[in-house]
């Protein structure tokens, strides 16, 4: 077995084909932590789900957008897609509570507008775009069709909502019911009614929503990395004990 691995920013990265290797390095970092910790990761990595990802365009408010990483922990929700086009989105760690170390931040900032590059980004991975928005003509979150395939759900701005550019590329729309006089709920609030209704519809149902065994090893590898302290010299124990061999 040829070993491939580097030292680089104090971070060794193994070979992303050589799936025996990810997981004789699980076994071995496992090591070092307690079992019941180990289970716990096993655990909640079994219910993980990609099938529905959040995409947040422009949430300025460190308050929002840190409930909002907060919810897609607790509710399973492993991807998140932040958009910067005109607001940096920043974390609030009283609010976040540490949940961002779990998730997976994917973050479009280097267009001027990168919305379109968010969307098309999704759309090459499968998903169907599926803008929120408070109009009357559109399927509610129960009435969404969650059978035709993944679903990236697009939350705007608190102030302005969805810009037109997203609002124009999405491929359907939904809405929560309201019935009230105030317009729109807070953003945050939006997030977790949505994905609530939405993660506890698939995990009822016959569709295949949780990660696949290599996704799987692979979160488990980072959560091992980010939970064992100077787990990059670690590694490079591990590789050198290989090379002994």
């Amino acid at each position: 077995m040829v070993l491939l691995f580097y030292f680089c920013s104090m971070k060794l990265n193994i070979d992303p084909t050589d799936k025996e290797l990810r997981k004789r390095l699980i076994d071995y970092l496992s090591q070092f932590i307690y079992d019941r910790r180990y289970q716990l990761f096993r655990s909640i990595i079994s219910n993980r789900t990609r099938y529905i990802t959040v995409v947040l365009e422009d949430i300025f408010q460190a308050q929002n957008a840190s409930a909002t990483l907060r919810t897609c922990d607790c509710l399973g929700v492993q991807d998140i897609h932040i958009i910067e086009n005109s607001n940096k989105f920043s974390v609030d760690s009283e609010v976040d509570m540490g949940a961002s170390k779990w998730l997976t931040l994917h973050r479009y900032n280097k267009l001027e507008n990168n919305t379109l590059e968010a969307i098309k980004t999704l759309r090459e991975k499968g998903y169907r775009i599926v803008a929120t928005t408070p109009h009357d003509n559109d399927c509610t979150i129960s009435e969404l069709d969650l059978s035709k395939g993944k679903v990236a759900l697009l939350f705007g701005t608190e102030l302005t909502g969805l810009s037109e550019l997203a609002l124009k590329n999405a491929d359907e729309y939904v809405r929560i019911p309201m019935f009230g006089f105030t317009e729109s709920y807070n953003i945050s609030v939006s997030v977790a009614i949505t994905l609530y209704e939405l993660t506890n519809r698939i995990r009822n149902s016959e569709i295949d929503y949780r990660l696949s065994p290599d996704e799987q090893d692979e979160l488990m590898l980072q959560w091992l990395r980010a939970s064992i302290r100077s787990s990059s010299l670690i590694e490079k124990r591990f590789f050198n004990e290989l090379k002994m061999h």
